[in-house]
């Protein structure tokens, strides 16, 4: 049986629960594999929406198993915190795995993070200040405190009392702040082992088993391809390695185990934080398709950046993740519009790009050259089949598929569940 990356196909925020929880009903596992709670993907079944942030959306599905791979750094209050909202609606924890070698954000990391970005000033990078990167830097550095360090009360202690040996010297001294206490910081961990402990497992041997017994195992990254610590738009991105190479390393399975990457396009572009953004709009277009889209933060809240659907970024997510599929989002939202413009290209200084330009420099510079499509009238919310939608509608999705060189196999033209229209399976 297959095993499916769901990814984000530019900076984050595409909407991958929704694809995530379409393919609930024939997924026996879904993997978180990467980032950490600075994600999040809302669901919305009904009329109940759900926020998730760290937990895999297949928490919802109750014959699926949630799983948090080793390639995800987690904040274990905020973990049991969602745990405990999610009980509150009636929605049991009891199936959820936590990968032992996953590593544990620390309060020494959020407290490095918030001042770190604070002293950086103008050229701050737009982190959510929740410790992800000195998390992953402390993995790195080999300095990191792993889930399994929870079962062992002595080892904890030993590695909190080393690690704040440095981290406290840096709070103090280089950013005159009040050291950490390490032994609140063990009472408090071991509290958060009293819970944690039954779900943690080796999760890479659970899915290696789950993946022979012929089981449906779908891999689900936060973030977007242009967020990619080494694939996106450096320095302005993530920690981690969303992209489908990051799924491999981050669930702890090999890659000849994927059958499938389904990405994930907005009919727009979005992103959060820092960074170069060729198609971004500061006008009042921008801020209708704030407003339209409902484009704030699942997790931070903040205000997301705006802007036209760019197909360079599109067919680099097709290059760099073997994309098989596109789940197109939000189209719904375009409606009404008489004309809408695509990114089909950059201009550097005079010269054309039709792919990103390979330096940072130049990416920054870039300039968009636009191909203008007719819009269409109407609500599209109730269309289920692609004949369904007005032709000009139709139009554009088959010119974005072009343009992205892979194939749209869904669309979605509302938020709900059941607004999807499926041109192709994607399993």
């Amino acid at each position: 049986m297959p095993a499916v990356v769901v990814l984000g196909a530019q900076w984050g925020d595409e909407g991958k629960g929704k694809a995530t929880d379409l393919l609930g009903g024939a997924v026996d596992y879904v993997v978180r594999y990467q980032g950490g709670n600075n994600a999040g993907h809302t669901i919305v079944i009904g009329d109940q929406k759900y926020a998730l942030h760290l937990v895999p959306t297949g928490i919802l599905s109750p014959d699926v198993v949630p799983v948090i791979g080793n390639g995800v750094v987690i904040d274990p209050g905020v973990l049991l915190s969602e745990l405990d909202a999610l009980a509150e609606r009636g929605i049991s924890a009891e199936r959820l795995l936590i990968s032992a070698n996953a590593h544990l954000i620390m309060p020494h990391h959020k407290a490095l993070d918030k001042v770190t970005e604070r002293y950086l000033g103008k050229a701050k990078i737009g982190t959510t200040g929740r410790g992800i990167g000195p998390a992953y830097g402390d993995k790195i550095y080999r300095m990191g405190i792993r889930v399994q360090d929870l079962l062992d009360p002595g080892i904890l202690a030993q590695k909190i009392e080393a690690v704040l040996g440095e981290k406290n010297q840096v709070l103090t001294k280089v950013y005159n702040r009040r050291g950490i206490d390490g032994q609140k910081v063990l009472e408090e961990y071991l509290g958060y082992a009293e819970r944690l402990t039954p779900h943690i497992a080796d999760t890479s041997l659970v899915l290696k088993r789950a993946l022979d017994d012929d089981k449906f195992v779908l891999l689900e990254g936060g973030q977007g391809t242009l967020l990619d610590i080494d694939h996106g738009t450096y320095p302005f991105v993530t920690s981690s390695s969303p992209t489908s190479g990051g799924a491999c390393a981050g669930a702890g399975i090999p890659p000849n185990r994927l059958t499938g990457v389904i990405a994930i396009l907005k009919a727009y572009t979005t992103r959060v934080g820092s960074g170069p953004f060729p198609t971004e709009l500061t006008d009042e277009m921008g801020d209708w398709l704030r407003t339209t889209g409902g484009e704030y933060g699942v997790t931070t809240g903040r205000n997301r950046r705006c802007g036209w659907f760019d197909a360079v970024i599109a067919r680099y997510a097709t290059r760099i993740n073997g994309v098989t599929d596109f789940f197109l989002t939000k189209l719904d939202v375009l409606s009404g519009l008489e004309r809408i413009p695509v990114c089909v290209a950059y201009d550097v200084d005079g010269v054309r790009h039709d792919e990103i330009p390979m330096t940072q420099t130049d990416f920054h510079h870039a300039k968009p050259i636009y191909e203008e499509f007719p819009g269409w009238e109407g609500d599209i919310s109730k269309a289920r089949s692609f004949e369904d939608l007005p032709a000009n509608a139709q139009a554009y999705v088959r010119a974005l598929e072009e343009m992205s060189e892979s194939r749209i196999s869904a669309i979605g033209v509302g938020p709900g569940r059941d607004q999807t229209i499926q041109l192709h399976s994607l399993v």
